[in-house]
């Protein structure tokens, strides 16, 4: 990803940056209690997640030449959570070599960042990025209860369901979502690729 970014992908992606500053200007991202075991344990589920996805940007980025009109070298959008986006940070500040391939095309937003900005510059044919989603929702509805019984919890359970998925790579296109149990101080991995039965709303 050496080359020279597209005019119209620049464009783009720095349009996102700037909307996403002057967002969070309005609305700063959380910031986690200390030693608080829930952000902890989200922020490693999503970092595992993140590591093989960034490892696969040559990949993804060779697959999107079968995409008519697509800039073979995009934008590359994580959309997660606050806990996602310092896991991505982290990786990113801590692994030349995962800062080498993302170099300065990625970008990491919140889900609702990342559809507002889009809905004033849309880019639905991904012509000029790939997303990357990667979130847990850590507050299942009770009305969604059922579909997991087969696993069921302890006293002072919950459920949490981990998405992540890849759009705008053409074949290498995928989703996937993956239900964890929390217990107020370790998350555990019930059962990876599940299928939802409820089609699930955008964002944690």
């Amino acid at each position: 990803m050496g080359r020279p970014m597209n005019t119209l992908t620049r464009t783009w992606l720095d349009g996102l940056r700037e909307f996403v500053a002057e967002h969070r200007r309005a609305r700063p991202l959380p910031e986690p209690a200390a030693a608080d075991p829930s952000w902890a344990a989200e922020r490693a589920i999503l970092g595992a997640a993140l590591a093989p996805r960034i490892a696969d940007l040559e990949a993804l980025r060779t697959a999107r030449s079968a995409l008519a009109g697509a800039d073979p070298d995009p934008a590359i959008v994580l959309t997660t959570s606050p806990a996602g986006i310092a896991a991505a940070e982290a990786m990113i500040a801590t692994s030349p070599d995962l800062a080498a391939l993302a170099g300065d095309r990625v970008v990491a937003v919140i889900e609702l960042e990342y559809r507002r900005y889009c809905m004033r510059h849309p880019d639905d044919a991904h012509h000029h990025h790939l997303t990357l989603w990667n979130w847990v929702k850590t507050r299942v509805p009770e009305r969604r209860q059922a579909e997991f019984a087969r696993h069921r919890l302890g006293t002072g359970e919950s459920y949490w369901l981990h998405r992540e998925g890849v759009a705008g790579a053409g074949r290498l296109d995928r989703r996937a979502s993956h239900l964890w149990k929390w217990n107020g101080r370790h998350a555990a991995l019930l059962e990876p690729f599940i299928v939802e039965f409820t089609v699930p709303r955008v964002g944690p």
